[in-house]
């Protein structure tokens, strides 16, 4: 079954005085938003037609971007554009490095590769997956039956609507949507800055804030060679955050691990984080090396040279909260306390089972394929 990580969330923080952003509840569902904290604590209660605006003006293009005019203006991070930069530059022409400033409509450069969707509708088809698995079936004949049942379900999505359909595992499977998709695919870059701006501070400034660079990227949507005329889109403010001001932040994140039970938490910790590690700095010490000879080479090899980046620095983040006694501690008294509320013990003790035997012949695995983050 393919993994399907691409649900639309919004994250809640708070703009707090020190200018700091203070995640207050984390990430939820635009389905399942923790309506009575937001009422109790902010007085603030969010309508089904905010959340549907909200929804409706985020787009997934391989990483999260928002619709920002009523003319189909895209505003999205500078390195979620840069393959595209990099597509449509020439010898004569480096649009990584110089930027690109598109002054008019005809002056804007169509991708020819990019395209993006946004979420148009959510239906819960818990009950029809989960119909589809018998109490006789094996692990292995269960999940091909969901596996089947999923993929019907997202061709009758289709054959009906025209829509992008997908169905969603949530949960590790409690729940399952169907996502419905609008696509777009003609895009034309409008403006990005110079890579020096984009970029400052490289990577001893990545995940660190406040940032001091222009961190953009800016496509526009076209639907028969038109402007899109969007019914949603997020409008700029002038004023900017206040201090105090309630924020939410929606998009299309690639998946989280809060939910995984301390057992596997100490597997990560002690045997595949620290083997993730070890291969993202000797690849990043392959391509340093390799993009440092010229700037050919750096602009041939920077994409995957930040992305290697990226992955070491956000998987330090990583590794050391979990080597963080309070941060285990307070995941082991989270999972007790859930242990004690559940009918049974077994499921944990299962999972523990399993990553004990998961050491054993992780390293031998991981050598019979180059590990990719």
């Amino acid at each position: 079954m393919t993994k399907r990580w691409h649900y639309l969330v919004v994250l809640m923080a708070v703009q707090a005085p020190t200018s700091s952003l203070l995640a207050d509840e984390g990430m939820w569902l635009l389905t399942k938003p923790p309506t009575n904290v937001l009422k109790s604590k902010y007085g603030f209660e969010p309508t089904p037609a905010w959340l549907e605006h909200l929804q409706k003006s985020c787009v997934r293009m391989g990483a999260s971007g928002s619709v920002v005019s009523a003319d189909g203006l895209l505003m999205t991070n500078h390195h979620v554009g840069v393959d595209d930069l990099h597509k449509l530059s020439t010898p004569q022409r480096d649009l990584v490095k110089d930027g690109f400033h598109a002054r008019t409509r005809g002056e804007e450069i169509k991708c020819p590769d990019l395209e993006v969707q946004i979420l148009w509708s959510i239906e819960d088809v818990t009950d029809r997956v989960n119909a589809a698995v018998k109490p006789e079936m094996s692990p292995a004949t269960a999940y091909e039956a969901r596996r089947k049942v999923m993929t019907r379900i997202e061709q009758e999505s289709k054959d009906a609507t025209g829509l992008d359909s997908e169905v969603v595992t949530l949960w590790h499977g409690a729940r399952y949507h169907l996502y419905r998709y609008r696509r777009y695919a003609d895009l034309r870059l409008v403006f990005a800055p110079e890579k020096s701006v984009a970029f400052f501070g490289g990577d001893n400034d990545n995940f660190d804030y406040p940032r001091f660079d222009l961190d953009c990227c800016f496509f526009r949507i076209y639907e028969n060679d038109k402007p899109l005329k969007p019914e949603h889109y997020l409008k700029f403010s002038r004023q900017g955050a206040a201090d105090g001001e309630l924020l939410f932040v929606a998009g299309h994140p690639a998946r989280t691990r809060r939910l995984l039970t301390v057992e596997h938490l100490k597997f990560l910790r002690d045997v595949e984080m620290p083997t993730i590690l070890n291969w993202l700095w000797r690849r990043e010490a392959q391509l340093g090396v390799f993009c440092n000879r010229s700037e050919e080479n750096m602009r041939i090899g920077e994409t995957d040279y930040f992305s290697i980046q990226n992955s070491r620095k956000a998987r330090t983040g990583m590794q050391q909260a979990m080597l963080d006694p309070q941060f285990m501690i307070r995941k082991e008294q989270a999972e007790a306390k859930l242990r004690a509320a559940a009918k049974s013990a077994e499921p944990w003790d299962r999972i523990a089972e399993a990553e004990r035997t998961y050491r054993t012949f992780f390293n031998r695995r991981n050598t019979l394929r180059e590990y990719h983050p």
